[in-house]
């Protein structure tokens, strides 16, 4: 028994030593793959990030900035900030009845008057400096608008229904109530509209920007009749980083033209409505029907409130025909802004030197003239008798969307009009000494 349990011991202590020997053997390692530093590594990210494409950090950017900010970027920032305005359907009727389409103008018994490019960046805040809003245009915009927004369009179809427009961006229960009228509606979408882009990020932002600027385009600035949408701005929505770059000011004043040249049976203006009123109670304080509530804010729109008239709009009519028939010329405010301040207004230091000069001015096929020659009383200068434009004079290449049913490239087609507009036109002089003869044409 002993022998067997010193033979056992002497096992066990054999195996110890051998498992002792083994440990001191060199065992043949594995191969390792090579690792570079972590100290190199990040080295090398910090070249790379500093050589990367200055177009890619920029893209980067934008999609790290709330959409609200980057609307701002674009110029809009100031129209979304607007309060209700209560359209005033007598007044735009009044002002309608006397444009002259021919010379894109107001034909009044004191000589003409024409909103300008200042009216626009004064009273709305909108750029009316950069690119001539000009692209292509299509018959048909289905495969742009499912590759951009990824909404369904209609096969050969250039609208977008306005509610799934709505609700892909998150604007439920903001259909049109009882009592409410079209104009209270649009401001209210706007409305939520700000509340949606204050909240956003993330991965869906650029397809939501471009969703709710197909919205704000095609229902507020650039409105069109009927409840859908189009799509005609969208070749300009590709590149979200350039939409700032356009003058979108100088397209909604064209915009404004073709809408006055329209029937005089419709009683409002397509588009952003409150100019043209602002507009009126600027140079024609005797048809003012607005409150001066909140007097020295900025763009000039935010200070009005419309009075509600609850007479019939023919009774309204009769009686703002009557006071511009008659009106007094020493009246008229041909210089409204010469009191005001710059302050607050930085757009207004690259538009001032688009104010006062005569300039084609485009909204895609629209490429309408701004004859600032036929009223230079506006600008300081003395008014002598004009020449009427005509038709034949000044031909125009495109009015109420004619030209939509072919593919066409207006920035060929209209390349000497947009040379105008790079060239800021041309600018204004008066060799008259009195504003008699003008009177007396």
């Amino acid at each position: 028994m002993e022998g067997e349990k010193d033979s056992g011991e002497g096992s066990s202590r054999r195996k110890r030593q051998v498992e002792r020997r083994s440990s001191r053997r060199p065992v043949a390692d594995p191969p390792i793959e090579e690792k570079v530093p972590e100290v190199e590594m990040e080295a090398e990210a910090a070249v790379d990030a500093l050589t990367m494409n200055v177009e890619e950090e920029r893209k980067k950017r934008d999609k790290a900035m709330k959409s609200r900010e980057r609307v701002e970027e674009m110029g809009f920032g100031e129209i979304l900030r607007m309060d209700r305005m209560r359209a005033d359907p007598a007044l735009t009727q009044a002002l309608r009845s006397r444009w002259d389409a021919e010379a894109t103008a107001f034909a009044f018994p004191w000589g003409h008057m024409i909103p300008s490019l200042e009216d626009v960046s004064r009273i709305t805040g909108l750029r009316i400096y950069g690119r001539a809003v000009s692209e292509y245009t299509y018959p048909c915009y289905h495969d742009l608008a499912e590759r951009l927004l990824e909404l369904p369009v209609e096969r050969r179809s250039s609208l977008v229904p306005r509610v799934p427009l709505q609700e892909s961006l998150g604007l439920f229960d903001v259909g049109k109530v009882a009592g409410e009228s079209d104009d209270e509606h649009l401001d209210r979408l706007i409305r939520v509209s700000r509340r949606e882009l204050a909240s956003e990020l993330g991965v869906q932002a650029d397809l939501d920007l471009r969703r709710f600027l197909v919205l704000f385009l095609g229902r507020l600035l650039f409105a069109t009749r009927g409840d859908a949408v189009h799509c005609r701005f969208l070749p300009l929505l590709e590149e979200l980083g350039e939409v700032g770059g356009y003058a979108w000011g100088a397209a909604f004043l064209a915009h404004q033209f073709d809408s006055l040249g329209a029937s005089e049976r419709q009683t409002s203006t397509s588009g952003f409505f409150p100019f043209l009123q602002v507009w009126a109670y600027l140079h024609l304080p005797v048809l003012r029907r607005g409150k001066l509530a909140r007097p020295g804010l900025v763009p000039i729109a935010r200070r009005w409130d419309p009075i509600q008239d609850s007479r019939s709009l023919g009774d309204q009519l009769e009686r703002l025909q009557e006071p511009i028939d008659s009106y007094p010329y020493l009246d008229v405010v041909w210089q409204p802004y010469l009191g005001e301040s710059d302050e607050g207004q930085p757009w207004l230091v690259q538009a001032c030197p688009y104010f006062g000069r005569s300039v084609w001015l485009h909204a895609l096929n629209l490429v309408l003239p701004l004859h600032s020659h036929l009223c230079q009383r506006s600008i300081g200068l003395r008014q002598s008798a004009v020449e009427f434009p005509v038709r034949d004079r000044y031909r125009r290449p495109g009015r109420s969307f004619q030209g939509l049913h072919d593919t066409t490239d207006w920035c060929e087609r209209a390349k000497e009009h947009i040379s105008n507009w790079e060239r800021k036109g041309k600018a204004v002089k008066s060799d008259a000494t009195t504003d008699d003869a003008y009177l007396q044409a």
